[in-house]
């Protein structure tokens, strides 16, 4: 059997996979704290029929070898975790990591996620938590009959807020963001959250805007890094791609055709 017929079928099936991963993108393109994928490919293993080197004569050897390649596959869906636009909102429990740096948060079954999603709601207990109800760790817990208008965070992760008759703010907290070694590492797990892996290292803690972290941004949300006219042109190019593929196969189709044809 003809071997583009294969090859060409494995750039289809890589290119159906960027496909997915722009789509994918573009879905997200108003999801606060979401970071863009990137589709990575490699060649397939070469079958060698003749390998450079080989003696020709008693004093040469063949300068160029001969290898058929037999594709491409997915390497990887690299994230790109660069700093996406800062939206101002105007919401006292919204804030943005300006920087490095990822919010820790608590699952229900008490495992450890992270997020660059600082779109926080204060619950029936006076806890900060994500919109799902994950508690924002460490846990920031308001005072009773604190007023809500009054919550302010500090460039460096300190939270106040006022009650009523009183003039002095009270202090409710720190918030801390970590970073790891290999961010690219965190597997995604939906619900704008990550969770460490052995490729990611361990979180390292940290106070804002000291040793590598970014700033906090009281009443801004960060916004999806895509870019649309960036990402359309990959879209562009994928379907290019998936179409150049196709038409190998034609090729090679017809080819078989006509070897068919040789003998009536």
């Amino acid at each position: 059997m003809v071997r583009s017929l294969w090859t060409g079928a494995s750039g289809m099936i890589g290119q159906q996979a960027n496909i997915d991963t722009i789509s994918n993108n573009l879905a997200n393109v108003n999801t606060h704290g979401y970071k863009r994928q990137r589709a990575d490919f490699e060649d397939l293993i070469y079958q060698t029929v003749r390998t450079a080197g080989t003696p020709a004569t008693e004093d040469t050897v063949v300068p160029v070898g001969v290898q058929m390649g037999h594709g491409v596959k997915l390497a990887d869906t690299q994230r790109i975790f660069s700093q996406g636009s800062l939206q101002q909102t105007e919401v006292p429990t919204d804030v943005a990591i300006a920087g490095e740096g990822f919010f820790r948060i608590q699952m229900y079954d008490g495992s450890l996620a992270y997020t660059r999603n600082g779109n926080f709601k204060v619950d029936s207990d006076g806890r900060m938590v994500t919109s799902n109800g994950y508690w924002l760790i460490p846990d920031i817990i308001m005072p009773e009959l604190f007023l809500p208008d009054s919550i302010n965070i500090t460039d460096y992760g300190r939270v106040t807020v006022r009650v009523p008759q009183s003039d002095d703010p009270v202090d409710v907290g720190m918030i801390e963001i970590y970073r790891f070694p290999n961010p690219v590492g965190l597997t995604a797990v939906g619900e704008n959250l990550f969770k460490t892996t052995q490729a990611s290292g361990d979180a390292i803690p940290g106070t804002p805007g000291y040793e590598g972290m970014g700033l906090l941004k009281h009443k801004f949300l960060e916004m999806s890094n895509v870019a649309v006219v960036q990402e359309m042109v990959n879209l562009i190019i994928a379907q290019r791609a998936y179409e150049f593929n196709s038409r190998t196969i034609q090729t090679s189709d017809n080819m078989l055709g006509t070897a068919t044809t040789l003998k009536r």
